[in-house]
C-alpha cells in the first residue's frame, strides 16, 4: 500500500505556535487598552456590593426613609443644570478609585501532612473515654469518629509536633471539676510530647480547651535599671500573652522589649507585702537581692539575712542601706526600730494631716524590710528563749501601706510551717521558686498553675500571683551576689553597676555588732534615725 503524505498542518508544530503567539500578544495588548475600564467595573462591582451590604444592614423601619432620600437626589441632581453629565462624571471617578487595585487571591492554607493527621487522630481516640457518653445521641467523640469536628484549630512545630490546639467538647463534661480538667490535661501534656510545658485555657462558656506549648522564658536577662514609676518593682519576666506591658532591657549588645511582672507598692496599692517561697537554692534570695538592687533608687532598705551565707554583705555600708543583720541579737535591734519607725511614721503622717500640711520628706521615703529565711532566727530564738523576730513585723506588716513600709520575705517549703499568722496573713503578693507541685503551688498562690510543670527548672524560675490575679510564669533576672566567684561575670558587673555608693560613716557609728548584745536599744534607734534624717521615736 502506497503511503500518502500528511498535510502540512499536522507536519510541523511552527504555525501553531506562531498563532499561540499572536493570540497571547492579542490579549495582552486588549487588556493593556482596556484597562481603565477593567478598573471602572471593578470598582462599579465593589459599588455594588458595599450598597447592598449597606441596604441589608439598614432596619426594616429606616428603608422607607432611605429610599425617599435616595430619590430626592436623583430628582435634585437631574434638575441641575449638567447635573447627570456631572453625577456619571463623579460615579466614574469613584469606580476607578475603589476599583485601582485587585484583591489578590486567599491563599489556601495546607492540611496537616500525613504525620501531623496521625498525632491528630491519636489525640482524638486518646479523648473519646474523657468526652463520650453512651446515652449521648449526637457524639462529638467516639471511636473512628471524625476529629475534624472536634478540632477547629491545630497548628505544629519543626519537629512535627502539636504547638496549638484548640479543641471543643461536650456541654455535659464537668469542665468546673479540678481532677476532672487535670485528666485531660495530662493526657494532653503526654500525647503531645514531653519535654515541653503547655498552658490550658478552658473557656466554659464555649465549651472550648486550648492548648498552647510554651518556650522557655529568657534566663539571660541580668539586673538592670529597668524603666519603672515610682512604687514600681520588676519582680521577673512572663509570657507576652500574660500582660499588656513591655520593658525594654538590655541583653548582652542587644536591646529587646519583655513581658514584666511588676509589683505595685504603696499607699494605693492592694498586695503592699510579699512572700516568696521555694525549694534550697531556687533563687529566694537572688529575687530578694534584686528587690534590694531597685528599692535603693528611691528608699531606704533594712536587710535581715537569716540564712547567715553572708549573701547581702554586698549592700553593707553603702548609701540607703541602713543595716545588714544576719545575727539574733542585731536582728531583733533592726527589727524592732522599724516596728517603732512605723508607729513614728503614722503618727508624724496623722499631725501633718490634721495641720493641712504635707507629710515630711523622712515620712514619705519608702522603708524596705528585707527578711530572708527569717525563720531560722526565730528557731534559734526559741532555743534561746528570746522573743520571736517576726513578731516585730505585726506593726509593718499591718501598718505598712499607710506608713511607706514595705516588707519582703522568703523562705523555704520546708520551713513553711514557722511562719507567723500576721506574715502569711498580710503578703498578698506572692511567689513559688524552683521545682514545686500543683499543690504546693495552690497552698502558696491560693490557685492552681495553669502550665504544666517545666522538664528543666533554672535557679530563679517559678510562678507568681499579685493578690487575686492570675498565677503567671516567672523569671527573675540574673541578679547573684557580686562577690561570687563561680557566677557569670557579666552579671556580677551588672550587680555591682547598680550598688550605691559607700556612705563613708566610720567604723564606729554606734550600729551594733552580730554578736554581743546591744547595749541599748535606744542607741539603736538614735543610729538609724540619723540615716533617715528622722527624729528618735522617744523624742517625736
Amino acid at each position: 500500500m502506497a503511503r500518502h503524505p500528511l498535510p502540512r498542518i499536522l507536519t510541523g508544530n511552527a504555525p501553531v505556535t506562531r498563532g499561540r503567539e499572536l493570540a497571547r500578544s492579542a490579549a495582552d495588548g486588549a487588556s493593556e487598552v482596556l484597562q481603565p475600564l477593567i478598573t471602572i467595573g471593578r470598582g462599579l462591582r465593589r459599588l455594588a456590593a458595599a450598597g447592598r451590604e449597606r441596604w441589608a444592614a439598614t432596619p426594616k423601619e429606616q428603608r422607607g426613609t432611605l429610599c425617599f432620600v435616595a430619590g430626592a437626589g436623583v430628582v435634585l441632581v437631574a434638575l441641575v443644570p449638567y447635573g447627570p453629565l456631572l453625577a456619571l462624571v463623579a460615579v466614574t471617578a469613584v469606580a476607578a478609585w475603589v476599583g485601582r487595585y485587585q484583591e489578590p487571591e486567599a491563599e489556601v492554607a495546607p492540611g496537616p501532612s500525613e504525620a501531623e493527621t496521625g498525632r491528630l487522630r491519636a489525640l482524638y481516640e486518646a479523648l473519646v473515654p474523657c468526652f463520650s457518653f453512651e446515652d449521648d445521641p449526637g457524639l462529638l467523640y467516639a471511636h473512628d469518629g471524625d476529629w475534624q469536628e472536634a478540632f477547629t484549630e491545630y497548628a505544629f512545630d519543626e519537629d512535627g509536633r502539636p504547638a496549638r490546639l484548640r479543641l471543643a467538647y461536650p456541654a455535659y463534661f464537668p469542665d468546673g471539676e479540678a481532677g476532672a480538667r487535670a485528666r485531660v490535661e495530662q493526657l494532653l501534656h503526654a500525647k503531645s510530647g514531653r519535654g515541653r510545658e503547655y498552658r490550658f485555657d478552658w473557656h466554659e462558656e464555649a465549651n472550648q480547651l486550648v492548648m498552647t506549648a510554651l518556650g522557655p522564658l529568657p534566663v539571660d536577662i541580668a539586673a538592670q535599671p529597668f524603666v519603672t514609676s515610682p512604687g514600681e518593682t520588676v519582680l521577673g519576666f512572663t509570657d507576652p500573652e500574660s500582660v499588656q506591658r513591655t520593658l525594654p532591657v538590655v541583653c548582652g549588645d542587644e536591646e529587646r522589649d519583655v513581658p514584666p511582672v511588676v509589683w505595685r507598692t504603696g499607699r494605693r496599692s492592694t498586695e503592699p507585702h510579699l512572700l516568696a517561697l521555694g525549694q534550697p537554692g531556687a533563687g529566694g534570695t537572688t529575687l530578694l537581692r534584686s528587690i534590694a538592687l531597685q528599692a535603693l533608687r528611691d528608699g531606704d532598705v533594712v536587710v535581715i539575712d537569716g540564712g547567715g551565707t553572708g549573701e547581702f554583705g554586698c549592700l553593707a555600708g553603702r548609701h540607703g542601706v541602713l543595716a545588714v543583720e544576719s545575727g539574733l541579737a542585731g536582728a531583733l535591734a533592726a527589727l524592732e526600730w522599724a516596728a517603732h519607725e512605723t508607729e513614728r511614721r503614722l503618727v508624724v503622717a496623722n499631725r501633718a494631716q490634721q495641720a493641712g500640711r504635707p507629710a515630711p520628706a523622712n515620712a514619705r521615703r519608702p522603708l524596705w524590710i528585707i527578711a530572708d529565711k527569717l525563720t531560722a532566727l526565730s528557731h534559734l530564738a526559741s532555743v534561746e528563749g528570746r522573743g520571736d523576730p517576726q513578731r516585730l513585723l505585726q506593726v509593718p506588716l499591718r501598718h505598712g501601706r499607710a506608713a511607706q513600709v514595705t516588707v519582703a520575705a522568703a523562705d523555704q517549703f520546708e520551713t513553711a510551717e514557722l511562719l507567723s499568722d500576721p506574715v502569711r496573713t498580710h503578703t498578698k503578693a506572692r511567689v513559688v521558686l524552683g521545682p514545686a507541685t500543683a499543690e504546693e503551688v495552690r497552698a502558696v498562690l491560693g490557685a492552681p498553675p495553669s502550665t504544666t510543670p517545666p522538664p528543666y527548672v533554672p535557679p530563679g524560675r517559678g510562678y507568681a500571683r499579685l493578690g487575686g490575679g492570675p498565677v503567671l510564669r516567672l523569671q527573675v533576672p540574673a541578679t547573684p551576689d557580686p562577690f561570687d566567684k563561680t557566677a557569670v561575670e557579666a552579671h556580677r558587673e551588672a550587680v555591682l553597676e547598680l550598688l550605691p555608693k559607700y556612705s563613708g560613716l566610720p567604723a564606729d557609728d554606734g550600729l551594733p555588732a552580730d554578736d554581743p548584745e546591744p547595749a541599748d536599744d535606744a542607741a539603736w534607734t538614735v543610729s538609724l534615725a540619723k540615716h533617715t534624717d528622722a527624729a528618735p521615736v522617744n523624742g517625736d
